[in-house]
């Protein structure tokens, strides 16, 4: 069979009959739904109108008899077979009429054996206030005991460089993988599979955990799943606190828990960057009732910069229309706002990392490099193949998953 025949689309007449997929519906607002398939993580938002489609092609009526049930009920005609056709491409429908729609290999879940049972204790609400309490405590003894509070000097509890790398190195990503092991764990007490990879975000190489899926749950569980890496850091953070009071200063378990306190606590700043869509741009995103918040932002931001950059084409041809004007008044406010945070904040980030982070890394790598040979002591040699590893090892990692995840979008785009 050739591509073309494969993707050749059958026909749709008043008198087909779809079989869809197994979907999963949710009211989001009095006058939208999110339809989504949980298999391959695909959701959308429709009108209610569009929802009843949905329900009514699921029941068994032809495309005929959905049109004029709807019409019937709202007074408008509404063109089913493309609609018939927009649920297959988003991998709705398994059949029409006598044809089976091709259906692609769904995306992998990361640990496919923790079943929903296994975590359901993740969304109860005696966990949130156990969190909360342990936080509690933790503020207190830092009330109690400010000598406690973590400076950056903590995290050189050895002076050798290469030890305190790769301890830094080693717990960083223990944690990282904490972090994200608490959304998968939480989404997939939700029912919601979940995917764990790496991912960057500008200059940052991050681990990321797709819950597509969880726009389904309600609102207190979707902000669970969002929200339960930091509380993962904050509780990790606050029990090595309490441990610290009972340790004496100066010794090597104190300067290590010290050490281990400012790592867990020190990827909260960057959640604060919502630009790079971290952990509490989606809390943002859910609270504003936004669908996009990123990507319509962006549109918008390019828009503006074109008619900044461009003023006289703009007179002499209007152009794109404002992209934000298609969006719902309290959306359009949110998108505009965040617009500005992502355009300051990108910039901001990108000017650090050529001011600082790279002129930072390569002369450390340089260093590094001129500390290898014979004419240097062991220690000096072990030092320098540790900068070298650790540091220009994340580097090439960055790079590498830029790249790789670039090709798979471009592939995704291409299918």
């Amino acid at each position: 069979m050739t591509d073309t025949a494969a993707r050749e689309e059958p026909p749709i007449g008043t008198s087909t009959r779809v079989l869809l997929h197994d979907l999963e519906v949710r009211r989001d607002r009095d006058d939208e739904w999110i339809v989504g398939r949980m298999t391959n993580r695909t959701f959308v938002a429709l009108p209610a109108a569009g929802a009843r489609a949905v329900e009514l092609l699921g029941e068994g009526l032809s495309v005929g008899r959905t049109a004029e049930t709807l019409r019937a009920e709202t007074g408008e005609d509404f063109e089913i077979p493309d609609f018939v056709r927009d649920l297959a491409a988003l991998g709705f429908v398994a059949r029409i009429g006598d044809h089976p729609v091709p259906d692609g290999d769904p995306p992998p879940a990361s640990l496919p054996w923790l079943r929903p049972g296994h975590v359901r204790f993740t969304l109860h609400p005696a966990l949130h206030v156990l969190v909360g309490l342990l936080l509690t405590a933790a503020v207190v003894a830092l009330v109690r005991h400010p000598r406690l509070l973590p400076g950056y000097r903590d995290l050189l509890w050895s002076r050798h460089g290469s030890l305190v790398l790769l301890t830094g190195a080693a717990a960083g990503w223990t944690l990282l993988l904490a972090h994200e092991l608490a959304h998968l764990a939480t989404a997939r007490a939700a029912g919601v599979p979940g995917r764990m990879r790496l991912g960057t975000r500008l200059q940052f190489l991050v681990m990321q955990t797709d819950i597509s899926g969880i726009e389904l749950a309600p609102r207190r569980h979707r902000l669970t799943a969002y929200l339960a890496g930091i509380a993962l850091n904050l509780s990790v953070a606050s029990c090595i606190l309490l441990v610290l009071v009972t340790t004496s200063t100066g010794t090597t378990v104190h300067r290590l828990l010290a050490a281990g306190l400012l790592l867990a606590l020190m990827p909260l700043p960057f959640q604060l960057m919502v630009f790079t869509r971290t952990d509490l741009y989606f809390v943002l995103q859910d609270l504003t009732g936004c669908r996009n918040l990123y990507g319509d932002g962006l549109a918008y931001a390019r828009h503006r910069f074109r008619r900044l950059l461009f003023p006289s084409t703009q007179r002499r041809q209007p152009g794109t229309p404002d992209p934000s004007t298609r969006l719902p008044p309290h959306e359009r406010r949110a998108v505009r706002l965040y617009s500005v945070v992502l355009v300051a904040g990108t910039a901001a980030c990108l000017a650090f990392m050529a001011a600082v982070t790279l002129p930072a890394d390569l002369t450390l790598l340089v260093r590094a490099a001129r500390g290898l040979g014979p004419g240097h002591s062991l220690a000096r040699n072990a030092d320098s193949v540790t900068v070298l590893v650790v540091l220009g090892g994340v580097n090439v990692l960055w790079l590498v998953t830029r790249w790789r995840n670039r090709r798979s979008a471009g592939a995704a785009r291409a299918g």
